[in-house]
């Protein structure tokens, strides 16, 4: 008999569950300097396993066997007084801030996935990022936009080590302002296209967070800081839209960022059959405050709807951790083995 839907979804903590969890937050919190410590990022799989049982294995079960493309653990407790209003802008902040145990709380949940990883062409190298609306981005797209869709898409399609995972644990979301998840359904689409998608006949280019202008200016380094991602913007070598298994294919997905050749309407046609696939079956799920959202970097694209902002220290606030299987892969574009920064 199939598990119900929301069920696979999403897991509820009760509230000895969600004490434990926030205690153990804090806790650690108190003993680190920062998302960037070593210590930390050393200890994690051994911290992790004071997390609940049942979330240690719902987030290994989403993990392992795949049985949906997102999840949410919800119920976590977020203390609002300590945590302080939403900033407006990631620029400047101390470290460690005062929601520093709900950036633990990421990284924990990245251990029990894989290893967490960051750029160092976003926000200025941080490990675990902040996301809410900041002025003059509302227009972008950009986790900081706000007034415009924010296209679903693959996170960091355009470059070979994107993430397996992404973590969003959401802060506060009191206009419970809707991420967008969708996902490529078996048998909606010919042979033909699928052959084609399976191609190397899509070109993507980096999105806007990892170029130079969304970063703080620096005096030393930025030209190499930035050059991985200038050689991928000229290089424009092409990739497949979808990969892995021909009957659960993988995505590799950024409609805005996305172009196909001109002499190409084959892969032109494949792609937008793909692309209103992925349309007609996108949900919305709205996050409350002390809700985590796990995306399977693979399986759904995601995305977000448009809201005003009010900046007035209010607005939606999320925490963001990228997570990679195997953060060997990336070796060559880490300044050592131990170094979490792709770049």
């Amino acid at each position: 008999m199939d598990t119900p839907f929301e069920e696979r979804h999403v897991l509820l903590l009760t509230p000895d569950e969600a004490r434990q969890t926030a205690e153990l937050t804090i806790g650690v919190a108190e003993r680190h300097t920062g998302d960037d410590d070593p210590a930390l990022l050393l200890d994690l799989p051994r911290l992790a396993a004071g997390l609940p049982v049942r979330t240690q294995r719902f987030l290994r079960t989403f993990a392992v066997d795949e049985p949906t493309g997102y999840c949410v653990v919800s119920g976590h407790l977020f203390d609002q007084d300590r945590i302080g209003p939403t900033p407006d802008h990631w620029r400047g902040r101390p470290r460690p801030n005062r929601e520093f145990p709900e950036e633990i709380l990421v990284l924990l949940y990245a251990a029990l996935l894989g290893e967490p990883f960051g750029w160092t062409t976003q926000q200025d190298g941080r490990l675990v990022h902040d996301i809410f609306p900041v002025r003059r981005h509302e227009h972008d797209q950009l986790g900081l936009g706000s007034a415009e869709l924010l296209t679903w898409h693959t996170e960091d399609a355009f470059h070979p080590h994107r993430g397996d995972y992404l973590v969003l644990a959401s802060l506060r979301n009191p206009d419970k302002v809707a991420t967008t998840v969708g996902s490529y359904a078996g048998g909606s689409l010919s042979d033909d296209d699928l052959e084609v998608l399976f191609e190397e006949r899509f070109h993507i280019a980096p999105d806007e967070s990892h170029l130079p202008k969304n970063n703080s200016a620096r005096v030393d380094g930025d030209a190499e800081r930035f050059a991985t991602i200038e050689r991928l913007i000229h290089e424009r070598r092409p990739v497949a839209a979808l990969f892995g298994p021909r009957e659960e294919p993988y995505l590799r997905l950024d409609p805005y960022f996305m172009e196909v050749p001109e002499d190409d309407p084959e892969a032109r046609r494949a792609l937008d059959n793909l692309i209103a696939v992925v349309d007609d079956g996108l949900r919305e799920v709205a996050l409350e405050q002390g809700d985590c959202l796990v995306v399977n970097n693979h399986r759904v694209v995601h995305g977000r709807v448009p809201f005003t902002a009010r900046y007035d220290g209010t607005d939606r606030w999320l925490k963001r951790i990228n997570v990679t299987h195997d953060l060997r892969r990336s070796r060559t574009m880490r300044a050592s083995a131990g170094n979490r920064l792709i770049g």
